[in-house]
């Protein structure tokens, strides 16, 4: 076999195994970990199941290479723009990772809530995950990505909530009607949702400036609050 024969079969085998992945994303945020078979997984992928094990080697190999996949997405969506303003920075990586969350249900939701939460590799990748979205809100704010214990205590606290309030609202737009049905208003927009979590940070950065006087909170806007406004300008793409 000559060179562009091997780049050709490597590619080939690239975009299949990015296919696997694509598929398992859907069956593993739909479906548990211990529920799902190799032979399930085949089936649902319509392969042989000794391709998933030519890839990836074994059923927990898949599922980490799901994992990993989905959190170097994320990570990547949610932490560019890196030479904005510090403010500017923080919005449009809270934009970012609702972004990703609105256009990719399934990953986002085998990142924060789905597949093998006892596993300790899995949790050091989502863990890892974590600590990089702190990472990046910290410079945004301090200008730094290190922080003390307590202001990354409390960092950590606000983004578990983001993590909560990302998933009940991808969960919302799953089934649209279920909140009109209860006589209650529609699912909030991006825009919205990205508002209130930035409102929420700023409240928290506020916190953490009382136990930690040397990481004071950046200076509030001084135009008045606007729920639809405060990242209209920083949205990007729809």
């Amino acid at each position: 076999m000559n060179h562009s024969q091997q780049r050709a079969t490597t590619g080939r085998s690239q975009v299949r195994r990015a296919e696997l992945i694509t598929i398992g994303r859907t069956l593993f945020a739909d479906t548990s970990y211990d529920a799902l078979s190799v032979d399930d997984i085949a089936q649902q992928a319509g392969v042989a199941k000794g391709l998933i094990y030519y890839y990836f080697k074994s059923k927990r190999g898949y599922y980490l290479a799901i994992v990993e996949d989905s959190v170097a997405e994320l990570i990547a969506r949610a932490g560019g723009d890196s030479h904005l303003p510090g403010a500017e920075r923080v919005r449009r990586t809270i934009d970012g990772f609702l972004h990703y969350a609105e256009h990719h249900h399934a990953a986002y939701r085998t990142i924060a809530a789905g597949g093998v939460g006892s596993d300790a590799e899995v949790l050091a990748i989502r863990d890892a995950v974590r600590e990089e979205l702190v990472a990046t809100i910290a410079e945004g704010a301090y200008g730094r990505r290190t922080v003390p214990p307590i202001a990354r205590l409390a960092l950590l606290g606000w983004l578990s909530a983001v993590e909560g309030i990302t998933l009940e609202w991808i969960g919302g737009q799953r089934a649209p009607d279920r909140a009109d049905r209860a006589g209650q208003p529609g699912q909030p927009d991006r825009a919205e949702v990205g508002a209130l979590l930035v409102r929420q940070l700023r409240t928290t950065l506020t916190v953490i400036e009382e136990f930690v006087p040397e990481c004071p909170a950046p200076p509030a806007p001084e135009e008045p609050f606007d729920q639809l406004g405060d990242l209209a300008p920083v949205t990007g793409s729809p």
